[in-house]
C-alpha cells in the first residue's frame, strides 16, 4: 500500500464509544473550524450544523430520530452532530452563510488581505483550473452563474466539510462514525430547522470505547479486519 499520512491511515469508524468521555468546548470548536475551511464550489459554503453533547436537549432530539439499531451505540458518543445543507436562493443568489462574514464569504486568515485563496482551492468545472479571485474581471451575470455552479452540489460540499472534520477528529485523538439512515423530516421538525435547510448526515463523535460492550451482532464488525477494494479496481483507465 502507498504511504499515507497517519491522520488518514489510522482513521476508522467505530461503534464502540467511551460512555464517560466528554467533548471539550475547544475540541468541538476545532472540529467545526476544520469543517468551515473545507473546499466549496463557488465558495457557497452550504453546510450547516447542529451540535448536541451527550444528554443535552439537542443530542436527545437527534438520538430520538435515529433507528433503534443505531441508538444502541450512538447514545454513548460524546456528541452527535447533525450535518445539513442549504439550497441556492430561488432568486438566483447563492444562500448566504448565517452570521457576519468577510466580503469573500468567510473569515480571512492573516496575510490574505480580505481575498479568497485561489491556488489549491477546489475549482468549479469550466474555470480553467482556478477559482476567481478578488480583482478579477466579473463576467456578466456572475450572481446567477454562482448559483448555477452551486446548484445540485450542496451535498457534495457538505461531504467535504464532514471529511475535513473527520481528519481533524483523528488529529485530536477522537473517532467519528457517520449515519445517513434516520428520520430526516422528523429531525428537521424536532430541531425546528429553518426552511431550506436539509438534514443529510448525523455524525457521532467521541473517544474509543470497549468493543465488547457492543451487542454481539455488532462486535464482529468492530474487531474484524478493515478491508478496501484494490486500487486497480477503482481506476477506470
Amino acid at each position: 500500500m502507498a504511504d499515507l499520512t497517519p491522520l488518514l491511515a489510522f482513521r476508522w469508524s467505530p461503534r464502540a464509544f467511551d460512555p464517560a468521555a466528554e467533548l471539550a468546548p475547544a475540541e468541538a470548536a476545532s472540529l467545526l473550524e476544520a469543517a468551515r475551511w473545507a473546499p466549496s464550489v463557488g465558495n457557497g459554503q452550504p453546510w450547516r450544523f447542529a451540535l448536541g453533547h451527550r444528554d443535552d436537549e439537542t443530542q436527545k432530539r437527534i438520538l430520538a430520530n435515529l433507528p433503534a439499531t443505531e441508538q444502541r451505540w450512538a447514545r454513548h458518543a460524546a456528541a452527535l452532530l447533525l450535518g445539513a445543507h442549504v439550497r441556492p436562493d430561488p432568486t438566483g443568489t447563492a444562500a448566504s452563510p448565517t452570521g457576519t462574514a468577510s466580503p469573500t464569504g468567510h473569515a480571512s486568515p492573516a496575510g490574505l488581505a480580505g481575498r479568497t485563496p485561489c491556488a489549491g482551492d477546489a475549482s468549479p468545472a469550466g474555470l480553467a483550473g482556478r477559482t476567481p479571485c478578488a480583482g478579477d474581471a466579473s463576467p456578466a451575470g456572475s450572481a446567477g452563474a454562482a448559483s448555477s455552479l452551486l446548484g445540485g452540489r450542496e451535498a457534495y460540499d457538505l461531504g467535504q466539510a464532514v471529511a475535513h472534520l473527520t481528519v481533524q477528529a483523528t488529529a485530536l485523538g477522537l473517532y467519528v462514525r457517520q449515519i445517513l439512515g434516520f428520520d430526516h423530516a422528523g429531525l428537521a421538525d424536532d430541531l425546528e430547522l429553518p426552511a431550506g435547510v436539509h438534514p443529510l448526515v448525523v455524525v457521532a463523535v467521541g473517544r474509543l470505547g470497549d468493543p465488547f460492550s457492543l451487542p454481539e451482532e455488532l462486535r464482529h464488525h468492530e474487531t474484524g479486519l478493515r478491508r478496501r477494494r484494490p486500487l486497480a479496481d477503482l481506476l477506470l483507465r
